[in-house]
């Protein structure tokens, strides 16, 4: 091998191993920057989470007088720390008195069911909360946990009044209102908080048509005439059980005024699982308010035919279904769900029926409630 031949191959080897090395590094170089790549990613995604966490806010709670005796309980946006908070069979959290954060602007009444409480409307109203919503829930008198003693129409005569004292008491605290515009509240009620969701959209409803509904329909939709003293057990008892209510509804239910509500702070309503066989469909047919149904298909103490459907088929396509849920019964408007006696009649009312799946279609339900209000309480002029 001549000199010139050692002198090149010495070069294309130096210059082999050159490359080799280079390509070796470009390798190591490669994958240190995915390496550094995938690191960054998931310290952003880490940073974001966290910071995700930090803007959440919490539930902040207070309890403000209400005209007339009683109090409204208000959920809201706080940046203070939850503590454990025990109310009767409720085991719940909050920021008791808490400090006011920011939130969307928007106040949302809830109306309670008869004889209900703001407790078992704590999970819908923490779902509001975490999307900037404040939430209200006046004691309806006479027709709530302490106090069940008038029921019924007597009680739906005055909720739409007191859905508007809640709305006021919210404006009179400093703290509350410098966060909100009340001209442009949302109202969710359930049962005969759907009655009072009704009458604020401008639903027109009287003791006679009631009464008329119970005459003719008591044995289809008899816990609606009723309430939660007595069922049909399909023996013996139930025909001295119907003459009798048929007497008492007649007796008590005679006055054929027009009774309705309207606030022109409300802007948007949710009536779920609605008492509704008392109203003037035709009233309906043009809402003055946003409305949305939420229809149990297996109400058996609010049957659907009779009412939410009935309601639907008059105000469609000026309302809409926020959500129909196929297995549910009455008592999925309530979370969390107080605990039901066995065998009583609040139990055969009020407990989920077996294919019900709460755990993921209360949640579900919640969050759609959100979006509604969130839709229309920002469209509403």
């Amino acid at each position: 091998m001549t000199p010139f031949q050692i002198a090149t191959r010495s070069r294309t080897s130096v210059v082999a191993a050159s490359l080799l090395a280079g390509t070796r590094l470009a390798r190591a170089w490669k994958a240190f920057c995915r390496r550094r790549a995938l690191l960054t990613i998931c310290v952003c995604l880490l940073a974001a989470g966290q910071s995700a966490h930090a803007q959440s806010p919490t539930l902040g709670f207070m309890q403000l007088p209400q005209p007339g005796g009683g109090l409204v309980t208000v959920f809201y946006p706080s940046s203070d720390p939850e503590m454990p908070a025990i109310q009767g069979p409720f085991k719940l959290s909050w920021a008791a008195n808490g400090r006011v954060s920011k939130g969307n602007e928007h106040l949302v009444v809830i109306s309670h069911g008869s004889g209900g409480s703001p407790w078992v409307h704590a999970d819908l109203a923490r779902v509001l909360v975490h999307r900037g919503f404040t939430v209200a829930l006046p004691q309806h008198a006479g027709d709530n946990y302490l106090d069940p003693s008038e029921p019924g129409p007597g009680s739906w005569i005055k909720r739409p009044i007191e859905v508007s004292q809640s709305i006021d008491v919210v404006a009179g605290s400093q703290s509350l209102a410098a966060n909100l515009r009340l001209d442009s509240v949302g109202l969710f009620g359930g049962s005969a908080g759907g009655h009072t969701a009704l009458s604020m959209a401008g639903g027109k409803w009287s003791k006679t048509r009631f009464r008329n509904h119970c005459e003719e329909h008591i044995r289809d939709d008899f816990s609606s005439c009723v309430g939660f003293f007595t069922l049909l057990n399909g023996d013996w008892m139930d025909e001295p059980k119907i003459w009798l209510a048929k007497a008492v509804i007649a007796a008590r239910f005679s006055d054929d005024a027009i009774q309705g509500g309207f606030d022109p702070r409300v802007k948007s309503v949710v009536a779920m699982v609605p008492f509704a066989a008392d109203f003037d469909p035709a009233s309906l047919k043009q809402p003055a308010t946003a409305l949305g149904l939420v229809i149990a298909e297996k109400d058996i103490n609010q049957v659907p035919r009779f009412h939410a459907g009935a309601i639907l088929s008059a105000c469609e396509p000026r309302c809409e279904v926020v959500m129909r849920l196929p297995e549910g019964g009455h008592g999925s408007m309530l979370s969390p769900m107080p605990p039901l006696e066995i065998g009583s009649v609040a139990q055969r009312l009020l407990r989920d029926p077996p294919n019900f799946d709460r755990g993921q279609l209360v949640p579900a339900l919640n969050s759609r409630i959100a979006d509604f209000f969130l839709r229309t309480l920002a469209s509403a002029p």
